[in-house]
């Protein structure tokens, strides 16, 4: 079924919040399509009919999602990817990783979720110089890459940041690193699977992502993804049994550390949320990222626009549509933006508050005609 030629009653049947309420806070955390639910509904059925007899059957299903997130990230080695919790999860393998020296540098913008900020500030504890650097809103970039220096061993940025939803240019990023032989590490939880990213072409060393944003999961699963030889400077402080080339042969002498990224799952993974995020994958794989992304370009461009038209309304996202991802951040010149939220909550509308602004986040599915009510609202404040 495409989602562009679908019918009402077919698309509630795949996403059912939109028979109930408009969802519109996919940057936080979404509701679960048909898909997801039916595969923790298999998985709930067969465990409590047969109990774990099918662990076979599901071990399948775990190497179908690393195929399928390989597939999702432009074609990557299914063995450079580890399943891990969450996008904190995978940031902080490489905080944690790395052989830092005194006097090594990391760059971080200034603003960024907690996830990519207090990894990095622990590591000042080991004389490691964390340099925060505020982002012009015409060409972040430029600030970023200027702070760069031989001593940086990392820069970390959020791919689209959550508050504004800015959309970095990785690969002019990449490039930069690549000059001064800094490893760039990025926060992708606000943009695999509303936009795609290949990270081996925009040069990043290390990507993490959580599923519970764009992926349309669950809570407690996402992924890890480092470059082959990136992957070997990380040390794998943590050892466990699942973290072996061979984790199910227990009596075995020589546990070392597998030689792909499985080297980081140190114990048993969440198979629940595994076989939610395979069906989220494939779900987003079988409708086309690239579908995805100018469906989801065509609702923000048309929030943009009509925000821009109310009175009152200044808009904290970019212009430039090259800039942005799946949010819309802005404020009103008479009414506060918890107000805004409280008034769109009561009208079954569903956003967010972010410092000063309201953020909206639809997504590929999202109706325009929600999208067009949500703007009445706003506009008779």
């Amino acid at each position: 079924m495409s989602f562009e030629t679908a019918s009402e009653a077919d698309l509630i049947e795949q996403y059912p919040t939109l028979g109930r309420e408009t969802w519109l806070n996919h940057a936080a955390i979404s509701p679960w399509p048909r898909v997801v639910i039916e595969a923790l509904e298999r998985f709930v059925a067969d465990n409590a009919s047969h109990g774990p007899r099918g662990y076979r059957d599901w071990l399948k299903v775990e190497n179908e999602l690393r195929d399928g997130l390989a597939a999702l990230l432009g074609h990557v080695d299914s063995d450079e990817i580890a399943l891990v919790e969450n996008t904190s999860a995978g940031l902080n393998l490489v905080a944690g990783g790395l052989d830092w020296r005194a006097g090594d540098r990391v760059v971080i913008p200034s603003g960024e979720f907690p996830s990519n900020r207090l990894p990095w500030i622990a590591l000042r504890s080991k004389g490691i110089d964390v340099v925060e650097i505020d982002l012009p809103r015409e060409d972040p970039e430029t600030a970023l890459t200027a702070a760069l220096t031989d001593r940086t061993r990392v820069l970390s940025v959020s791919a689209v940041r959550y508050d504004d939803g800015t959309r970095l240019d990785l690969e002019r990023l990449g490039r930069a690193c690549r000059r001064h032989g800094t490893l760039l590490c990025v926060d992708a939880i606000q943009q695999v699977g509303a936009f795609p990213l290949d990270p081996v072409g925009a040069g990043v060393d290390f990507l993490a992502c959580g599923a519970h944003k764009w992926l349309l999961c669950p809570e407690g699963i996402g992924f890890f993804w480092a470059r082959a030889d990136a992957m070997e400077q990380l040390q794998t402080s943590r050892q466990g049994w699942r973290s072996c080339p061979k984790p199910f042969d227990f009596d075995k002498a020589d546990w070392q550390p597998a030689a792909g990224a499985r080297r980081f799952e140190i114990g048993t993974l969440n198979m629940a949320g595994i076989h939610a995020l395979n069906a989220s994958v494939t779900l987003i794989l079988d409708t086309g990222p690239d579908r995805i992304a100018r469906a989801l370009g065509e609702r923000v461009d048309h929030l943009y626009r009509s925000l821009k038209a109310i009175d009152g309304v200044e808009i904290g996202t970019p212009a430039d549509p090259r800039r942005r991802a799946g949010i819309i951040s802005f404020s009103h010149a008479r009414r506060a933006s918890t107000e805004i939220l409280r008034r769109l909550a009561g009208e079954g509308v569903h956003a967010a508050v972010r410092g000063s602004h309201l953020r909206l986040s639809p997504h590929f599915y999202t109706p325009m005609e929600a999208l067009d009510r949500t703007i009445e609202l706003i506009a008779d404040l």
